[in-house]
């Protein structure tokens, strides 16, 4: 039996609301499901705007208020990042081609999905939106698919590796 992490990286823009949620959330899915000693998980950003800085505080109350707690600093994606994380899951289709073009000349073919692919009511639409220049509510709507999103991604590592 393999007994090396899985290793998910999440990734978005600025790794200060979307990624960090995610992480998050996977993070408290996998302690659930008594499975923490088996992953290792991270997010970053395809750029460098908000290096350093914590998760965005509505991104944070939001989760806090489903009883996740934010964790962590903004820091881009690396190529060490591509050669090392098993899953690359990004939230946009931005992201994707900007991972993409890392990638290329980094590792040709590392595993690269959107978050939104293990979400059961993305009816097609595989961008989780950027809530940074919106309200309070699209947070929560953020929330909510990531949510959905990570049950969905853990399901599938969870039966691709026999866990």
């Amino acid at each position: 039996m393999n007994t090396d992490p899985i290793k998910v990286l999440f990734v978005c823009l600025g790794n200060i609301c979307r990624s960090p949620l995610a992480e998050a959330v996977f993070r408290h899915r996998v302690r659930a499901a008594g499975l923490e000693d088996r992953f290792e998980i991270d997010s970053a950003g395809t750029s460098d705007y908000h290096e350093g800085e914590p998760p965005d505080r509505r991104a944070a109350a939001v989760a806090r208020r489903h009883g996740i707690e934010l964790t962590g600093r903004s820091r881009p994606i690396t190529a060490s990042d591509l050669r090392r994380f098993d899953y690359i899951v990004v939230m946009d289709a931005q992201n994707l081609r900007d991972v993409r073009r890392l990638a290329e000349r980094v590792r040709p073919e590392p595993e690269i999905r959107r978050l939104r692919e293990f979400d059961a009511e993305s009816a097609g639409d595989l961008d989780v939106p950027d809530p940074y220049y919106g309200g309070e509510q699209g947070f929560e709507t953020v929330q909510r698919i990531v949510e959905r999103s990570c049950d969905g991604l853990l399901a599938h590592i969870r039966s691709e590796r026999s866990l």
